[in-house]
Parts: structure tokens; C-alpha cells; sequence
């Protein structure tokens, strides 16, 4: 692989957004998209035991940390646009290619813990935390938003400890089934979206379902691969997409609602015995999404919802907040086994070429999920009272407005136009009553194809 240049043109770096789904064509043909390995020459230890090199790592941790919170406290970003800049001036920033790396992984982890907060406030959810969207509202309309921000911190914290254990014989296992499996990942995907719609409840709902995984599917099979230039280095189709699909519906429908009703307090009275059985289910979920491309967080966390249906929004809190992170986990492993990203994060490391030096990276991990089980609890409850004094008609107009000129940095005109037709196609699941996380089609649609 050539090295980086220090300002690529935006096509070429907009090529890296893409790479997900075509190195699940590729791998149906038994192919690699990237054309490399995976890099395991480092595995053995840390850079060095030099007191200026940990601190440093420490330092490219912290940094990510940091943009993984703005990530997850802004709708419409995501981590995989800071690590695909990071990716894009790796050759030109000081240090070692392992800290651009480490600061990558960090800002995906710590994202996969804050995205609840605007998804609770705001409801503008990640596509990752769509299934869970609506029960989420529940609580919060409840008056109990801060229980269930504890409720995401714990599912998300305990998914990275059972992930960690779990990863290692699961990788092992993987790398038997894998090429058993590769040939019927299309027959794979299909199933999915299959029982995506059969397991609504009701011939309307699934009418629906049906409506809203088609639509979203040709959305994705028409402006994946399309030509897009934004403002940003880095060209993006998914933000005005995800944006549309996932969040201005429900900005819409808020503007002559309440808004945030006053929040009781914060004690979690689900047992522990059940959240850590749930976070586990989670977990176990998560293992598709980190191993199986093209099934996204969205998807396995709708799947892991029909095992927890029968038991309420704080399970369902729990259970999709676990999915969300322990993928992080698995496709890190996922990636150094099979030597293919699983993750829009990942696919940022692989293509900056950073060495897969595992201890460090599962400090970075580690680290990130601390912080970022401290953070959803300290921020998520300012950010509930801030919003709650907000009118909610202009709060909502001010979130679109922003929500359609990210999607012209990222995607120009071609992603308000983007934008527009996500919003519309995004009002078909409430409408008929349906899951959201249908809405997903528009990436599994493509995938399948």
C-alpha cells in the first residue's frame, strides 16, 4: 500500500468511507479489499517501557477520548470521520504511526459510550442505538433520563469486560467458521432482512418494515458509491444519510411536544444479576457485528431485542448499549485474525497502515471505556437539564439546521438533497408502527446486492 500523503484529495480520502461495504463484496469472492495481511509482527509488547514514550501514548489516548466525546455529543458526527482525517494527515503528524492509531481506536470506544446522551435529549440517536431509541424516550418522558444513562454506562462498561475474555477463543473459532461462512454471507444478509420484517408485530407493521427496508435500500444502492465533494477533506454520504434517516424524523415530530420534562433522580432499580445478564446478551450480539461484515450495531442490536422484548426499555437500554461497544472489541480482534476492518474506525487504522501492537491498543480500549462510563453519567445529566429548559420547537429547528449544513460540508449538494430524501423515507417506520432499525437497509440492501 502506497504511504498517505499529508493532504490527499477529497475523492481519495472518501474512498476509505466506502471501504466497509466493499471489502464484504470482496470477501464473498474470497478476495481482500485492502490486498495486506494483518500486520502481526509487533504483537509482542508495548512500543517501549520509556517513561516520554507511555506518556505520550497516554497523551494520543487522551486525545482521542476527547474526540470521541464531541463525536458522541453532537448529532450527525461520528468517530469514523475524525479517524479518517487522522487517517489522512497520518504521514505528516510527529510520533509513531501506533499513536495516531491508539488515539483512533480510543475516540471509537468512548464514542460508542456518549452517543446515548443526544439519542436520550435530543433524539437524534447514532444508527447503532436506533433499535433502542423510542424505549429510551420512555424513561426520559418518565422523568427517568438520568437511570437510564447509567443504565447505557453500564451496559457498555460490563460489554468490554466479557468481550476482552470472550474474544480470544471466539477469534479462534471464527477463523474455522469464516471460510465456511464467506460463500453465504448474501444468503446471510438476506436472512436478516428477512427476519427483520417477519418479526414485527402485526401484518401492518410488517407491511412497513418491508416499506422502510426497501426504500432505505435503494437510498443506499443509489448514493453509496455516488460522487460526492464537501467543504471538509473528508467526503461523507453516510452523515447526511444517517442524519435523515435517523434523526430529522424525530426533530419533526418534537416540535409541539413538551420537550424534556424535569428528570427524577438516578438510582438504577434493574438487579445487578440482570443487567450483567443482559449487557452479556449484548456482548454475544456484538460478536456478529465485530466478525460478519454487514451487520451493523443497528441490526444485531435489533435481533438482540427479540431475546429482551418481554422485559421493558431498561433491558432494551442495556442490552443495545452493550452490542454498540462490545463491537469495538470483537473487530479489533476481527481484524488482526482475518486481516479485514469490520468498522468504519478500523478501516481508518488499516488504510494510516498502524502497526497492530495489541497491548497497546487494548490499553487504549480500556482506558477509553473508564472515561467514557465516567463521562455518560457526569455530561449526560448538564445536557438533559440544558435541553430541558430549551423550548423544544426551537431546540428542534436549530438541531435540523445544523443537521443539514453538516450534511452539505460532508456531501455538498448532493447531501442536503441526501438529507432530504433519508428524512422522508425515515417518517415510514412510525408511521406504520414499525422498528426503526429497518431503516438499516441502507447499508444491508447494498451488501446483499
Amino acid at each position: 500500500m502506497p504511504p498517505l500523503s499529508p493532504g490527499p484529495a477529497p475523492n481519495t480520502v472518501r474512498s476509505a468511507r466506502i471501504t466497509l461495504w466493499r471489502t464484504s463484496r470482496a470477501a464473498r469472492r474470497g478476495g481482500s479489499s485492502t490486498g495486506t495481511g494483518p500486520r502481526l509482527s509487533v504483537l509482542p509488547g508495548l512500543p517501549a517501557a520509556d517513561p516520554t514514550a507511555t506518556l505520550a501514548l497516554l497523551t494520543a489516548i487522551g486525545a482521542g477520548v476527547g474526540l470521541g466525546t464531541l463525536s458522541g455529543l453532537v448529532p450527525g458526527l461520528h468517530a469514523n470521520t475524525f479517524a479518517l482525517l487522522l487517517a489522512a494527515a497520518a504521514s505528516s503528524l510527529p510520533g509513531p504511526r501506533l499513536y495516531v492509531g491508539v488515539a483512533m481506536l480510543a475516540a471509537g470506544v468512548t464514542h460508542t459510550f456518549l452517543d446515548v446522551i443526544p439519542a436520550l435529549a435530543l433524539g437524534v440517536p447514532d444508527p447503532a442505538m436506533a433499535a433502542s431509541a423510542l424505549p429510551s424516550h420512555q424513561l426520559v418522558i418518565e422523568g427517568r433520563g438520568r437511570e437510564a444513562l447509567r443504565l447505557s454506562a453500564l451496559g457498555s462498561g460490563l460489554a468490554v469486560v466479557f468481550a476482552v475474555p470472550l474474544a480470544v477463543p471466539l477469534t479462534l473459532v471464527m477463523k474455522r467458521v469464516y471460510p465456511l461462512l464467506r460463500p453465504w454471507l448474501s444468503v446471510l444478509l438476506v436472512g436478516v432482512a428477512v427476519l427483520l420484517v417477519v418479526t414485527e408485530h402485526g401484518r401492518r407493521q410488517q407491511v412497513g418494515a418491508a416499506c422502510s427496508l426497501a426504500a432505505s435500500g435503494l437510498l443506499g444502492v443509489s448514493l453509496l458509491d455516488a460522487p460526492v465533494t464537501g467543504a471538509l477533506p473528508v467526503s461523507d454520504v453516510l452523515v447526511p444519510l444517517f442524519s435523515g434517516l435517523f434523526g430529522a424524523p424525530v426533530l419533526l415530530a418534537a416540535i409541539e411536544g413538551d420537550g424534556v420534562p424535569p428528570q427524577a433522580g438516578a438510582t438504577v432499580t434493574t438487579p445487578r444479576r440482570t443487567v450483567g445478564v443482559l449487557a452479556g446478551i449484548g456482548t454475544l450480539c456484538g460478536g456478529a457485528v465485530g466478525y460478519i461484515p454487514g451487520i451493523s450495531s443497528a441490526i444485531a442490536a435489533t435481533l438482540a431485542l427479540g431475546l429482551v422484548s418481554d422485559q421493558g426499555p431498561r433491558a432494551f437500554i442495556v442490552t443495545t448499549s452493550g452490542v454498540n461497544t462490545a463491537t469495538a472489541v470483537f473487530a479489533l480482534f476481527a481484524l488482526i485474525s482475518l486481516g479485514t476492518p469490520r468498522t468504519g474506525v478500523l478501516v481508518a487504522l488499516d488504510r494510516a497502515e498502524v502497526p497492530l501492537v495489541l497491548p497497546a491498543l487494548l490499553a487504549a480500549v480500556a482506558i477509553a471505556a473508564v472515561a467514557g462510563a465516567i463521562l455518560v453519567p457526569t455530561l449526560g445529566d448538564r445536557y438533559l437539564r440544558i435541553v430541558g429548559r430549551l423550548d423544544p420547537t426551537y431546540l428542534s429547528l436549530s438541531v435540523i439546521a445544523v443537521l443539514v449544513c453538516l450534511s452539505a460540508l460532508f456531501a455538498g449538494l448532493v447531501g442536503v438533497g441526501a438529507f432530504g430524501a433519508a428524512t422522508a423515507v425515515g417518517h415510514l417506520p412510525p408511521k406504520f408502527g414499525a422498528r426503526r432499525a429497518t431503516l438499516m437497509g441502507v447499508l444491508l440492501v447494498p451488501l446483499a446486492l
